[in-house]
């Protein structure tokens, strides 16, 4: 008996919308992975780099973000800002974020200090701290913000000593008035001299590479597409040799 195949309208659109759909999110899932192939590339670039040292000259996010940094200068003590839901080592808690005057100008950079433990039976009372006073150096990594989780809803104006989601250093110079360049630094050591609050974390969270991750999912995608092809013209084959309609 000859093979024929059976062609059917609806299979065959299910079967196209399956395949647009397995190529399209397989080749989002592919950029994700070229994304992070980049950033990883950009903080090893930033790792291997000498340490640059701010100064009062304003600089874009984009050419310093990933790179070492150490500034000079001294921590504006009446404007700390707590980020709320920022869990470490299994512990609720919060990032302290702090204004800090580079010294010999007016510009200032924002520093997420570290993580602080927070009273899960008193959420609003806020942790102590010891801050350096005097000038020191802090070390760290800029980033271009301190991470964001999810907001529902407008959260309260920035303030000093405000419990918010989020903040980045365009909104904290905005509310305060300080001239502030436009990245944060992750600090990564204790100030010196005069060292820093050892009950800070500051081992902080990953920045999300793991591109194997995502070229996973993207096979999934295309192989799915690939399946939903070959289940079409299989079951095409099938009706064609029963000769059902």
């Amino acid at each position: 008996m000859p093979i024929a195949f059976r062609f059917k309208l609806i299979p065959l659109i299910a079967t196209v919308l399956v395949v647009a759909l397995g190529i399209a999110l397989g080749n989002w899932q592919e950029r994700r992975a070229d994304e992070k192939i980049a950033t990883q590339a950009r903080l090893d670039q930033g790792a291997a780099a000498a340490p640059l040292a701010l100064t009062g000259t304003p600089l874009a996010a984009a050419d310093v973000e990933y790179r070492r940094v150490t500034v000079t200068g001294q921590f504006v003590q009446d404007w700390p800002l707590y980020l709320d839901n920022r869990p470490y080592q299994g512990r609720a808690g919060v990032y302290l974020l702090m204004p800090f005057k580079i010294d010999g100008s007016n510009m200032h950079v924002l520093v997420q200090r570290g993580w602080l433990p927070r009273d899960p039976l008193a959420r609003d009372k806020l942790p102590a701290f010891a801050t350096p006073t005097g000038i020191v150096t802090v070390d760290g990594v800029a980033r271009l913000h301190s991470g964001h989780v999810m907001e529902l809803g407008a959260g309260p104006a920035l303030a000093p000593g405000v419990i918010v989601q989020n903040a980045d250093p365009l909104q904290v110079a905005k509310a305060s008035g300080l001239t502030m360049q436009p990245f944060v630094l992750q600090q990564s050591t204790p100030a010196r001299p005069g060292g820093d609050d050892l009950r800070m974390g500051r081992e902080w969270p990953a920045s999300g590479m793991n591109p194997e991750k995502h070229q996973g999912y993207a096979f999934q995608w295309y192989a799915l597409a690939a399946m939903a092809v070959i289940f079409f013209v299989v079951n095409g084959f099938r009706r064609g040799k029963s000769g059902k309609p």
